[in-house]
């Protein structure tokens, strides 16, 4: 039955079948529950309105800083067709389970993940899942891995507005979400979109970052704007959010996201983000 109509006939209609719709009287919580062996205290949920803006990026970044402020961290990889939380921060799988859930992997710096690549036996394997079984294993990350005592819980979305992100800001307790752009001429309607998403959902938004903002010339320190000039602080003056970052190209990050150890370096960029989000 359609969410949100109204029957079209109610002596068709059983207690069970009429749950949830709009002429019950009765309202549907999708809200999952926590693993009962885990306490998480904030949820922020990293969004982009496409893909190909370095979510991820953004994402292991906020950890890893947050982390070395000496916060207990997690992230909940969502993106489940295009998982790459793993390999950022070096970690392999299997994760092993028991009566009390499955436990995430530990990074080298201490941060835990869950990825369905840590669940795979070949990690190089497509997930070749529709929409519904997506959303019940990022459920499932959730409600079913013993996450333990974190201060934040950063959960890395798939691009977009579809099943995986409106399951999230159903079913967990998000405080809040930071919108991952870039500089080109159609990051007002990407913003917007992931930001009317979350008020239709009544998530807050903390702010936005734009990364590929800038590349930096080695030799002179000059700033060339590879992607065009940034649009991010009209954008987000209009909207009234928050600029949390502007990110540059810098090879150095792609590197050691490639070797496995994001975590060893700052992102300086990033300081009003983890301001921001260290305040909620």
């Amino acid at each position: 039955m359609a969410e949100n109509r109204e029957c079209s006939s109610a002596s068709s209609c059983s207690k069970e079948s009429c749950e949830g719709c709009s002429g019950s009287g009765q309202k549907t919580s999708f809200a999952a529950d926590m693993n009962q062996y885990s306490s998480v205290k904030k949820v922020i949920g990293v969004v982009s309105g496409k893909g190909g803006v370095g979510k991820s990026f953004v994402t292991a970044s906020l950890a890893a800083q947050m982390r070395k402020k000496g916060y207990s961290v997690g992230i909940l990889d969502a993106d489940i067709t295009g998982p790459s939380i793993p390999k950022m921060f070096g970690v392999h799988g299997p994760a092993v389970g028991n009566d009390m859930g499955m436990y995430p992997i530990e990074a080298e710096d201490g941060i835990k993940i869950m990825s369905i690549n840590l669940l795979m036996d070949d990690e190089e394997a497509p997930v070749v899942w529709r929409g519904p079984v997506i959303a019940g294993t990022v459920k499932q990350f959730w409600s079913d891995v013993v996450w333990g005592d974190l201060d934040y819980l950063f959960v890395d979305m798939p691009p977009g507005t579809g099943d995986v992100p409106l399951t999230v800001f159903q079913s967990l307790p998000v405080d809040g979400i930071v919108i991952v752009t870039s500089p080109q001429e159609l990051v007002q309607m990407i913003v917007k979109k992931a930001y009317n998403m979350a008020g239709m959902m009544h998530i807050p938004v903390l702010g936005v970052v734009e990364n590929y903002s800038y590349f930096e010339c080695p030799d002179c320190g000059k700033r060339i704007s590879l992607f065009g000039e940034s649009h991010i602080d009209e954008v987000a003056k209009e909207l009234g959010i928050d600029v949390l970052g502007k990110l540059p190209l810098d090879p150095k990050y792609a590197q050691a996201a490639d070797e496995g150890r994001f975590f060893e370096l700052e992102n300086p960029n990033l300081e009003a983000g983890v301001e921001k989000i260290g305040n909620i």
